[in-house]
């Protein structure tokens, strides 16, 4: 069987050293890959739990048109994601493009002029700047007067307590907290971790509302951020919660006052979530969110075999190959703009879609530097499949997530090894 499957890789344009450098580091994970499943396995009850409780039915899978009137799958939908999450409701629309987009709802709706924003976490990633008014930017927060203060993590990765305190003033309304990397090397945070922040800032203001940033996180852990006292929870249906069938949408789940503000904002003074047809996407909604604990769970042994691999070839890695898992993301740092583009070009040749494809860096809206991304992918821009992008910018660092199967996950980390190896960057 192995010899087998070693001229099937050759077939890919995988050699054999990389072929069996790749074996040789996947066997010594198989216990680490038993956690992962096990885990899924807690996470797909859940889920399969608050669809029961639901009473998902058929009629569920159907979409609306029009103004979305008494759509019960949508309304029904967004029951199944407010009990796996366990918040008082959720809003989980088409009509939400991105997980940018989502942030950018829910801050708008409960934040007003006058009041202002806290990032206790450092920078928050590249596309909320123009949210905020970081960057410059048409019908940014600032334009509206809000303000924002940032307070930058710890050297060793961890919250400066103390300058939390005193950023915080009787007009900060709302806590911001990003729960992955973004394109930092900075840790990912753990639920353990967020529910102490959390915990932290509510004993300094109560009333302040708490909000993370749930992308690439969800399902990596048994426990989500509003299991320790997230006020909002925010993420993209085109990562980890889609389960790679959703072609679009994103979800904010919380506080039924907050949700209401959000719909508000999303649709219209008086409309809220009563309004938003569904079309077609329902049973993708559904399905994708049923298969997301197990999708997610492939995606995270793609990381921790990428990290493992990489780690052993000298290359810097966050998480390391033994870390515990906090999201889906693995940042290696190749230390050259040649570096990262090899690592991409890989994981484009890897594709089903467009492997033909060589992608190069560009100057993408929204971000201070030109950026490269490869995503070979079923649905435009998802990160829940096989994909990689990074800024071409010191420490030159690529970022690698996804892959809707395991497998899948691991010939993309060879390609993207065997691609470095042909153009010297890689020793094995």
């Amino acid at each position: 069987m192995t010899a087998k499957k070693q001229h099937m890789y050759e077939k890919l344009g995988i050699n054999p050293k990389v072929f069996a450098f790749g074996e040789e580091t996947e066997n010594a994970l198989r216990s680490r890959f038993d956690e992962f499943d096990a885990r899924a396995e807690m996470n797909q009850i859940k889920v399969l739990q608050a669809m029961q409780e639901s009473k998902v039915s058929e009629a569920c899978l159907y979409g609306t048109t029009g103004y979305g009137y008494n759509d019960i799958g949508r309304d029904t939908l967004e029951q199944v994601y407010a009990r796996t999450f366990h918040t008082e409701a959720a809003l989980v629309r088409p009509q939400i493009a991105c997980g940018t987009h989502a942030l950018a709802v829910a801050l708008a709706a409960n934040l007003r002029p006058g009041d202002e924003l806290i990032s206790p976490v450092g920078k928050p990633y590249d596309t909320l700047e123009e949210v905020i008014g970081i960057r410059p930017s048409r019908g940014s927060l600032a334009e509206y007067g809000i303000n924002y203060r940032q307070v930058e993590l710890l050297e060793d990765g961890t919250f400066d307590y103390p300058a939390i305190r005193a950023a915080i003033t009787p007009r900060t309304k709302l806590a911001a907290i990003q729960r992955s990397k973004g394109y930092l090397t900075r840790p990912t945070f753990s639920v353990k971790q967020i529910g102490e922040l959390i915990a932290f800032l509510k004993s300094v203001k109560p009333d302040l509302i708490c909000m993370v940033d749930n992308c690439y996180g969800e399902f990596v852990e048994l426990s989500e951020p509003s299991d320790v006292g997230a006020d909002l929870l925010v993420g993209s249906l085109i990562k980890n919660p889609g389960g790679g069938l959703a072609p679009t949408g994103g979800y904010i789940a919380g506080r039924e006052d907050l949700i209401e503000n959000c719909a508000c904002r999303l649709t219209s003074p008086g409309l809220g979530r009563e309004v938003g047809a569904t079309l077609s996407v329902n049973k993708d909604f559904y399905q994708g969110f049923f298969l997301a604990p197990t999708v997610t769970a492939g995606a995270l042994k793609g990381a921790v075999f990428a990290a493992n691999i990489y780690e052993k070839l000298g290359f810097p890695v966050v998480p390391n190959g033994s870390e515990s898992r906090h999201d889906i993301i693995q940042a290696v740092t190749l230390g050259s703009p040649e570096g990262v583009i090899a690592f991409c070009q890989g994981i484009q040749a890897a594709a089903p879609v467009d492997s033909f494809v060589t992608p190069e860096p560009w100057a993408m809206p929204g971000y201070d530097s030109d950026v490269i991304m490869a995503a070979g992918a079923f649905v435009q821009g998802s990160s829940i499949e096989l994909s990689a992008d990074g800024p071409i910018k010191p420490p030159y660092t690529v970022y690698f997530q996804g892959g809707l199967t395991w497998h899948h996950a691991k010939i993309g980390i060879l390609m993207s090894l065997q691609k470095l190896y042909e153009a010297g960057l890689a020793q094995l």
